[in-house]
C-alpha cells in the first residue's frame, strides 16, 4: 500500500512540474511575441525615420546646388561689370569656402584717411549692387574694412579701427540708401591692420592690405568668419 501511494505521489509531482513547465514555456514564448513586437515597431519607426532623413538630406542637396549656381552667376556677371578693375588689379573675385569674395584696393572707393566715397567709385559699388539685386536677392553680405599697419597721425581717426569702420559704413550706406539693397542683408566688420593679406614692410604690401571686401554668403549662412 505504501508502496502504491508513493507510485501515485511521485506521478502527481511528476504532472505537477511538467504544468509548470509548460506554464513557463508559455509565459517566456509570450514574452518573447511581445519582444518582437515591440523591435518590429521599432525598426518600422527607423525606416520611417530614414526616409525623412533621406528626403530632408536630397532637399539640403538641392538647395545646395541651387545656391551654389547662384553665387557662380553672380561671379561671372561681377568678372563681366568689372573687367576694367580687374585688369587693372584693383579688384580681386575669389569663391572661397565664406562665399564670394569681392576684393578692392582701398585706393579705388577713398582719398587716404577718408571715409567718404568718391563719385568715380560709386558706379563701381551699383554695378556690384545691380548683382546683390539681382543673381543673389536673397544672400547675406558683409562689407569689411581693412588698412595697413602705419599709425593714424593726422586725419583724426583715433586708430584704424575706426578709419576701416568707417569705410566699410560707407560701403553698406551706400548700398541701402541709393542702391535699394535691402539692410536687412547687410552686416559690416572694421579690423584694422589686424587682418593683412601681405606683409607690411613694403608699398606694395602696405596697399594689399588697405581694402574693402564685399562677401556674398549663401542664404543659410548668418555670420561671417570670426
Amino acid at each position: 500500500m505504501f508502496k502504491n501511494l508513493a507510485v501515485f505521489g511521485l506521478l502527481t509531482a511528476a504532472v505537477f512540474l511538467s504544468g509548470c513547465g509548460t506554464l513557463e514555456q508559455a509565459r517566456s514564448a509570450e514574452e518573447c511575441q511581445s519582444r518582437v513586437r515591440d523591435l518590429n515597431q521599432k525598426l518600422t519607426e527607423l525606416s520611417r525615420q530614414k526616409d525623412e532623413l533621406s528626403v530632408r538630406n536630397a532637399e539640403l542637396m538641392e538647395s545646395s546646388r541651387e545656391k551654389i549656381s547662384d553665387l557662380e552667376k553672380a561671379k561671372r556677371d561681377l568678372a563681366e561689370s568689372l573687367n576694367s578693375e580687374l585688369n587693372d588689379y584693383k579688384a580681386k573675385l575669389q569663391m572661397t569656402e565664406r562665399g564670394l569674395v569681392i576684393t578692392f584696393m582701398a585706393e579705388i572707393f577713398f582719398d587716404s584717411g577718408k571715409v567718404w566715397i568718391r563719385e568715380s567709385a560709386k558706379p563701381i559699388l551699383r554695378k556690384v549692387a545691380r548683382v546683390l539685386n539681382n543673381d543673389v536677392p536673397d544672400a547675406r553680405v558683409a562689407v569689411e574694412g581693412h588698412t595697413d599697419d602705419v599709425p593714424i597721425r593726422h586725419s583724426g581717426w583715433r586708430s584704424n579701427w575706426e578709419l576701416s569702420t568707417g569705410r566699410s559704413l560707407s560701403v553698406l550706406h551706400y548700398f541701402i540708401d541709393e542702391c535699394g539693397v535691402s539692410p536687412q542683408r547687410l552686416s559690416v566688420n572694421g579690423y584694422g591692420e589686424y587682418r593683412p593679406v601681405a606683409s607690411n614692410d613694403t608699398a606694395a604690401g602696405r596697399r594689399q592690405n588697405r581694402r574693402v571686401e564685399i562677401i556674398i554668403l549663401p542664404s543659410k549662412i548668418s555670420k561671417v568668419r570670426k
